[in-house]
């Protein structure tokens, strides 16, 4: 594999214009999803050596093992994947990318954080977000998404379907669905606006052994403009809405009970895990020269108050 038409499929290329058309004019916010992006040798290829579960990271910020599966370092993945790497990190794909966006001087991620190979099983979702908007160590801007799904079999049905929302602290319902099929690319913004997440996976049975698998590649860039950049944040995540069918005079059914149920424990796990990290804060600030100091000034605060 040596440049972009090595990677990127010929009939992708040549319709440049129509993907800087469909991203410029998309709700609820900038994107655009592509047929058929990869090579199909490529696409292929990068299905057969996709890792295992059990050798990714899938132990959740709970510290127990989850349905998410992740892999970062994607060159130890095999020759496709150091193939893969080595081209998504030329300027000839930046600004490739760059000119359908009009985004441009777009930088690649080597440390491919929250990026990589992504693995969700049975009953895994992800709650609409926005995305952390620096990067950790850089401080660059944080700016496109670029997401392939490898999924030859996939049913709507059963959930997984990606989603973009206008609001969701006010939309029970996304704008935009889009189930991940396979060699489907979805490239979007990431702002203060760019809403998505995925609905949580629901497969018969006989369908279990199926995971919804794809590759996320993040891109950056030095400046932003000013309306759009904001202070510096982690990802931000928004639980779910109830379901617009529950109205008044309209009787839950055991479906509509779980579904509740699951929305109480998602709440009741962010406000813990909320609460776990004010708490780390406290102890960081109470540690040193520096936490004792503030303590004695919260003291003396408080003493002033009174």
């Amino acid at each position: 594999m040596q440049g972009l038409r090595s990677l990127v499929n010929s009939d992708v290329l040549a319709r440049e214009h129509d993907w800087q058309t469909r991203f410029a004019s998309a709700q609820p916010f900038r994107h655009v999803i592509i047929d058929d992006f990869l090579v199909p040798e490529v696409a292929d290829a990068l299905l057969a050596s996709f890792p295992s579960f059990e050798s990714g990271n899938f132990i959740g910020d709970d510290g127990r093992p989850g349905g998410k599966s992740t892999v970062d370092r994607v060159r130890g993945l095999g020759e496709v994947y150091r193939q893969l790497d080595d081209v998504i990190k030329t300027r000839e794909f930046l600004d490739f990318v760059g000119r359908i966006t009009g985004i441009e001087q777009l930088i690649y991620d080597p440390f491919y954080l929250g990026g990589g190979t992504h693995e969700n099983r049975h009953g895994q979702g992800l709650q609409a977000h926005i995305d952390f908007n620096y990067h950790p160590s850089e401080r660059w801007h944080r700016r496109l998404n670029l997401i392939v799904y490898l999924n030859h079999e996939w049913d709507p049905a059963w959930g997984g379907m990606f989603d973009l929302y206008r609001d969701p602290y006010a939309d029970a319902s996304p704008q935009v669905r889009v189930p991940p099929l396979f060699n489907r690319c979805v490239i979007f913004e990431t702002n203060e606006k760019s809403w998505h997440g995925f609905d949580p996976i629901d497969q018969p049975e006989d369908k279990r052994h199926l995971s919804r698998k794809s590759v996320a590649l993040y891109f950056y860039s030095a400046e932003r403009p000013e309306q759009e950049t904001a202070g510096r944040h982690t990802t931000h995540y928004v639980n779910g809405q109830l379901p617009e069918r529950v109205q008044p005079g309209y009787t839950l059914s055991e479906v509509d009970v779980a579904q509740l149920r699951q929305l109480i424990a998602q709440r009741d796990a962010q406000l813990r895990s909320l609460y776990e990290e004010n708490s780390r804060l406290l102890q960081a600030q109470d540690k040193g020269i520096a936490g004792h100091m503030l303590y004695l000034l919260k003291r003396l605060y408080v003493r002033y108050r009174r």
